[in-house]
């Protein structure tokens, strides 16, 4: 087995689009979200693009009016005009919207449960 990073995935990323904001200390950017998982998320890197990938970022995907998922990410990656985030904080709160979302994507009850006991042991 190959010891690329796509091949060490433990947790599946949905595809999904919500208005998404990345901020960092007094930048803010719009953001294209691309796909999220339990552990992190996929964007499209804002232009200009003046994040310190030294420092963590906060980000807000809004669901709809009365939810929206908040995290706090580090940047572990950045390659072909998009940025891959690891979640380092999430609120019980975001985590109970996030594992709903992801419960309706994946439709498989088993499945989650076995990405949630991964999440567990990291």
């Amino acid at each position: 087995m190959s010891d690329h990073p796509a091949n060490r995935r433990r947790f599946k990323r949905i595809a999904f689009d919500a208005k998404t904001e990345l901020i960092q200390g007094k930048h803010q950017w719009p953001v294209k979200l691309l796909d999220l998982s339990l552990k992190g998320l996929l964007i499209e890197r804002p232009e200009p693009w003046l994040g310190d990938k030294e420092q963590i970022f906060s980000v807000n995907i809004h669901l709809s009016k009365e939810a929206e998922i908040r995290m706090d990410v580090q940047l572990t990656h950045e390659e072909h005009g998009q940025l891959g985030f690891v979640c380092r904080y999430i609120s019980l709160e975001s985590v109970s919207s996030l594992r709903r979302l992801i419960e309706l994507n994946l439709g498989d009850q088993a499945e989650l449960e076995r990405e949630l006991g991964a999440l567990i042991k990291d």
